[in-house]
């Protein structure tokens, strides 16, 4: 795991600091990410796989040392790929997400990534607009792809 400089640095409003997420996030990080994204939520396996492998930046967000949200990218060359994306419901409406977003974004220019794709669940409105106010397009649609219940994901890219 790594992290850009100046990505995971600065207390935003509400006293949240982004962190380079750590070992001891983990079990945190999957009860938001069971909570938010049930069935197809990534198991803590999942988790410490992503924060050993190379050319991955995983963040948390904190605040008094509660976990309120993650984010993780994967940069291999002029590629980049925003993995996941959470934030807790409570703290949602906040900017957590964007702040985040921005941060992992930060990450692939810095990382030299030319462009930055992800997925999102067709029936996810609130982070559509997060993503397309932040100059993500639609390139593809993934029919059915989140299983259960069939969701199609939204293929989207932004240029960096």
């Amino acid at each position: 795991m790594s992290c850009a400089p100046g990505t995971a640095t600065g207390t935003g409003a509400g006293g949240v600091v982004l962190a380079p997420a750590r070992w001891w996030h983990l079990a945190d990080v999957h009860r938001l990410e069971a909570d938010l994204f049930g069935p197809t939520a990534w198991s803590p396996e999942t988790f410490w796989g992503e924060l050993a492998a190379p050319g991955r930046t995983y963040l948390v967000a904190l605040e008094g040392g509660e976990v309120l949200g993650y984010g993780g990218l994967a940069v291999a060359g002029a590629d980049a790929d925003v993995q996941t994306l959470g934030v807790a419901r409570a703290a949602q409406g906040r900017g957590l997400g964007r702040r985040l977003l921005r941060a992992l974004l930060g990450a692939a220019r810095a990382g030299g990534a030319t462009h930055v794709l992800l997925e999102v669940r067709a029936d996810n409105e609130p982070a559509q607009a997060l993503y397309r106010s932040e100059g993500f397009e639609q390139i593809a649609r993934r029919a059915r792809y989140y299983e259960p219940g069939g969701i199609d994901a939204l293929v989207l890219r932004a240029r960096l």
